[in-house]
């Protein structure tokens, strides 16, 4: 009971970092239509922020308030990657609304630039950041089961970041006119919604969120500048497999995934437990190709 209590908090905890990794592309993707092969390279942005700020604390701070770092650095994290995020729409992406092919290539060539910059910045090595002395250790259940303080702080931090999006999405203002934007640009425009503004916020709030994604990580293990390159790939199979546009659907095709991913792992390899996977959401899709949640409309296309 033990070990397959353990197994599925394996699978929550992937589903965990899977859908805060997917937050923030469920919302470029469901907003602008854009994919955005650069996402992963704002995960690595986070990454390298954590450890940025790990380096300051270190070098020009006491040890007593080390401890302190990764909160701010989570902060952090979140502001640099929507910074650069709102910069990358204003200046290229802006100009690929209606252009899938133009804009997946475009950003391809973004993130092969990111990632030559963090080679540049930081080294083509691997970096490590240390976990605040808080974080070490475990909460044992049983005598046989121990759960990582790293993992559960983990599974908190996407708790908290997705009711922010859920109390911005539809308890205010902005989200609602993004809301609007998503579900039909053309008549969000006509009632007064200005959609370039909508579109650079969205972008930014998805890059940043991507960011704190990248900083959590960093809990898991080494950081380096191909960081988001393994996670791209699972967390447009959790927008993909949810449904654009509904929240819902995006938490729900993380569980999902990371669970049956987890348990399908554990009785046979991680390769063939990923293809079962794969094969399982193709066959899915097959069958309900808008994904689990769809968005109720009146639209006759």
């Amino acid at each position: 009971m033990s070990l397959v209590f353990l197994q599925l908090f394996n699978g929550v905890s992937l589903s965990s970092i899977l859908l805060l990794i997917a937050l923030g592309l469920a919302i470029t993707f469901g907003l602008m239509n854009i994919i955005n092969m650069a996402h992963g390279e704002f995960i690595m942005i986070g990454a390298y922020m954590a450890y940025t700020v790990q380096q300051l604390f270190q070098q020009f701070l006491p040890p007593s308030v080390f401890g302190y770092y990764f909160i701010l650095s989570l902060a952090v994290a979140f502001l640099v990657a929507a910074a650069i995020g709102w910069l990358l729409e204003t200046t290229l992406i802006r100009y690929l609304y209606g252009r899938p092919l133009d804009s997946l290539l475009a950003t391809w060539g973004v993130s092969l630039v990111l990632q030559q910059a963090a080679r540049s910045i930081f080294g083509a090595p691997n970096v490590a950041v240390q976990a605040p002395a808080w974080l070490e250790g475990g909460l044992a259940v049983t005598a046989e089961l121990t759960l990582p303080y790293k993992r559960l702080f983990i599974i908190a931090l996407v708790i908290v970041c997705l009711a922010s999006i859920y109390l911005y999405l539809y308890r205010t203002r902005g989200g609602r006119n993004m809301r609007a934007v998503m579900q039909n640009r053309s008549m969000a425009s006509c009632v007064g919604i200005s959609s370039r503004r909508v579109d650079a916020f969205g972008f930014a709030l998805g890059s940043g969120l991507a960011g704190i994604a990248g900083c959590a990580l960093t809990l898991l293990g080494p950081i380096g500048p191909t960081i988001g390159t393994y996670y791209i790939v699972d967390a447009f199979m959790v927008v993909v497999l949810g449904g654009i546009g509904k929240l819902i659907g995006t938490v729900a095709g993380a569980l999902g995934i990371g669970v049956f991913n987890t348990l399908f792992e554990y009785a046979t390899s991680a390769t063939l437990g990923k293809v079962i996977v794969f094969t399982l959401i193709i066959a899915f899709l097959q069958w309900k190709p808008a994904g689990l949640v769809t968005v109720k409309s009146r639209a006759l296309d």
